[in-house]
């Protein structure tokens, strides 16, 4: 007598059903939008330590700088968590560029955290130094320098960290359909135009700071915008989610 085994199905393979993804897509849409609730305001509390040289030696306005270190810090918080949340959907499409995305957002938030603690240094500099009687002169090169490295990094971090994020993260949403693709589209527009300012930036085309970076700057903001209001809302489409299954199973 011939014993024929059950056949394995693709739900035995994969249990997990397609809108188990919400909280996934939820989690991700949440952490994009603050992203930015997080870094607008936050450049503008630290105006007044980016743009008066001679801060450390002044009466100062550490509170506010301080508050605005601290959104630079959700910020960063957030960027890594918007990849950490979409990774264990996204890395069905393609495990390498889903990897590669959190890295991108963890290089990001290091990059930006450089920044951060330049600019507490130059806050606890005009502490140390009110009423002390040290060099001012030689205080404020070194308030400055820290400053200098805080810009670099607010270039190389929000100037350019997201175009390798929008390349990876708008690829694997495109592939996989997991929102509508003209999302993903606007996302790999607006990369290349976001290197563009960034070369630009770097050498001296236009500060980074200007309306000519702003206009090239705008197609990235318009992606990460509306993937976090999409992902909030409606979360990853079923049917695409199921596709994915479908294709671990076999």
């Amino acid at each position: 007598m011939t014993v024929t085994a059950p056949a394995v199905t693709a739900a035995h393979t994969d249990p997990t059903p397609p809108w188990s993804t919400r909280a996934n897509s939820r989690a991700a849409g949440i952490l994009y939008l603050l992203t930015f609730a997080s870094s607008i305001p936050a450049l503008a509390l630290l105006g007044p330590v980016l743009n008066d040289a001679g801060y450390v030696t002044g009466t100062g306005q550490d509170t506010r700088v301080l508050w605005g270190c601290l959104l630079d810090t959700v910020n960063a918080l957030t960027a890594i968590g918007t990849a950490v949340a979409v990774y264990p959907v996204v890395r069905r499409q393609n495990g390498s560029l889903a990897l590669g995305f959190v890295t991108s957002r963890l290089v990001e938030a290091a990059v930006v955290m450089i920044g951060v603690v330049s600019l507490l240094a130059v806050v606890t500099m005009r502490q140390q130094l009110a009423g002390s009687g040290a060099d001012a002169a030689s205080a404020t090169v070194a308030a400055n320098a820290l400053v200098s490295v805080r810009d670099w990094t607010f270039l190389f971090g929000p100037g350019l960290m997201p175009v390798f994020n929008a390349l990876l993260f708008a690829t694997l949403l495109h592939r996989s359909r997991l929102v509508p693709r003209i999302i993903p589209k606007i996302g790999l527009i607006g990369a290349p135009l976001l290197f563009a300012a960034f070369v630009a930036n770097l050498f001296g085309g236009f500060a980074q700071v200007s309306t000519a970076s702003l206009l090239l700057t705008l197609p990235i903001a318009a992606w990460e915008l509306s993937v976090g209001i999409w992902m909030t809302v409606k979360g990853f489409r079923p049917q695409a989610v199921a596709a994915l299954q479908a294709r671990d199973a076999v």
